[in-house]
C-alpha cells in the first residue's frame, strides 16, 4: 500500500476512535469530577497499550530508540496532556457536548499555526484559508446568541484544551518515528497520574468503581487507540496534515451528541457547522495534493566575434499533483 493512502487511514482511524469521547465523557462526567475524569481517561489508554505491547503484537513495525535529545519533547507532550483534557472535560461540564465536539476542530488551527511558525512546517494558501474558516466557526460557536453577544465560557475551555493539544501535537510529531505504543504508554501512565493527583490535592470526590472502570476502558479506546493510529500517521504525513484528518472526528461525536444526549440543534449551531465543514473540507483537498519542486538548467548559446559563448541559467518551480504514485519527464 502506498504509504501516504496507509497514514491517512491511520489518521482517519485516530479520529473515528476519538470521536466517542466527548458524548459518552458527558454521560460519565455526571459521577467522576473533572481532574479525576481526565486522569482515568489517560491511564486507561496507558494500560491498555502496556497489554497490547505485552502480547508482542508487533504493532509498532519499525521504529527507532528514544534518545536524551527526546526528553524536551516527551516532558512537554505529558504536562499539556494533563492540562489539556482537565480544561475539555470543564468545557464539556459548562457546554453542550455538540458544541465541543465541533469546537474540537480548533485543535487543527492551533497545530498548523505551531507547525508553521516554530516547527517551520510548511503551510499553504489552501490550508490557510481553511484554518480561517475553522477560526470563524469557532468563534461562532463561542458567543451564546449573536444578539446577546455573550460569552460561552463552556466553549472557551473547550478552545483552550484545543490550543494545548495543538502544541502537544507537535511535540508529539518530533516523536513520531518512536514506537508510538511506547509514546502512548508514557502519554497514559505519566499524564494520568498527573491529574489523578491534581484530583487529590483539589479533594475531588474518588469516584464510584463501576463509573472508574467504563472510564478506563474509554480512555483506551478514544486516547489509546486514537493516540496510536494519530502517532503512526504523523510519521508520515507530518503535524498539520495529520490533524487535518482529524478533522473528523468532531463531526463524528457531534452527530453522536444529538443521538446518544438529544441535544436539540440551534441555528448557531448549524451555522457554524456549515462553515466548519468547507473548512475541513479545504484541509483534506490540501492534503490530498502532493507539492514538489524541481530545478531546471538552460543553457543560452550566442557568439561575438566569431567566439561562441554559454551561460547557464538555472530556475525551480513547483509541481502540484493529486495523491499517488507516478513517473514524470520534464525536457527542455
Amino acid at each position: 500500500m502506498n504509504p501516504k493512502i496507509k497514514a491517512v487511514i491511520f489518521a482517519l482511524s485516530a479520529a473515528i476512535f476519538y470521536a466517542v469521547n466527548v458524548p459518552l465523557s458527558k454521560i460519565l462526567l455526571r459521577n467522576i469530577e473533572l481532574s479525576f475524569m481526565a486522569g482515568l481517561l489517560y491511564l486507561g489508554a496507558g494500560i491498555g497499550m502496556m497489554i497490547l505491547s505485552l502480547l508482542k503484537l508487533n504493532i509498532d513495525g519499525d521504529s527507532e530508540p528514544f534518545t536524551k535529545d527526546d526528553l524536551p519533547f516527551i516532558a512537554g507532550m505529558i504536562v499539556l496532556d494533563i492540562a489539556a483534557p482537565i480544561f475539555l472535560m470543564t468545557g464539556i461540564t459548562y457546554g453542550t457536548s455538540s458544541n465541543a465536539s465541533l469546537l474540537g476542530n480548533f485543535e487543527i488551527v492551533a497545530t498548523a499555526l505551531i507547525a508553521s511558525v516554530i516547527f517551520r512546517e510548511p503551510v499553504s494558501t489552501c490550508l490557510r484559508i481553511a484554518i480561517a474558516l475553522i477560526t470563524l466557526s469557532g468563534m461562532i460557536l463561542t458567543f451564546g446568541g449573536a444578539e446577546s453577544l455573550k460569552f460561552s465560557y463552556g466553549s472557551i475551555f473547550v478552545l483552550m484544551a484545543a490550543s494545548f493539544w495543538g502544541l502537544e501535537n507537535n511535540c508529539t510529531r518530533k516523536l513520531s518515528s518512536k514506537s508510538a505504543s511506547m509514546i502512548v504508554i508514557l502519554k497514559g501512565f505519566f499524564s494520568g497520574l498527573g491529574s489523578i493527583m491534581i484530583a487529590l490535592m483539589t479533594a475531588e470526590n474518588i469516584p464510584p468503581l463501576y463509573d472508574s472502570l467504563c472510564a478506563l476502558m474509554l480512555g483506551f479506546v478514544a486516547y489509546g487507540l486514537s493516540i496510536f493510529f494519530y502517532v503512526r500517521a504523523q510519521e508520515t504525513l507530518g503535524a498539520a496534515k495529520t490533524s487535518a484528518y482529524y478533522a473528523a472526528a468532531p463531526f463524528i461525536g457531534a452527530l453522536m451528541s444529538f443521538v446518544i444526549l438529544r441535544e436539540k440543534l440551534s441555528g448557531t449551531y448549524i451555522l457554524a457547522l456549515a462553515v466548519m465543514l468547507a473548512g475541513s473540507v479545504l484541509v483534506v483537498i490540501d492534503t490530498m495534493i502532493q507539492r514538489h519542486s524541481h530545478t531546471h538548467r538552460h543553457a543560452y548559446i550566442h557568439s561575438h566575434n566569431g567566439i561562441i559563448h554559454a551561460h547557464i541559467f538555472t530556475h525551480t518551480h513547483e509541481h502540484n499533483h493529486l495523491l499517488n504514485t507516478h513517473n514524470h519527464f520534464h525536457g527542455h
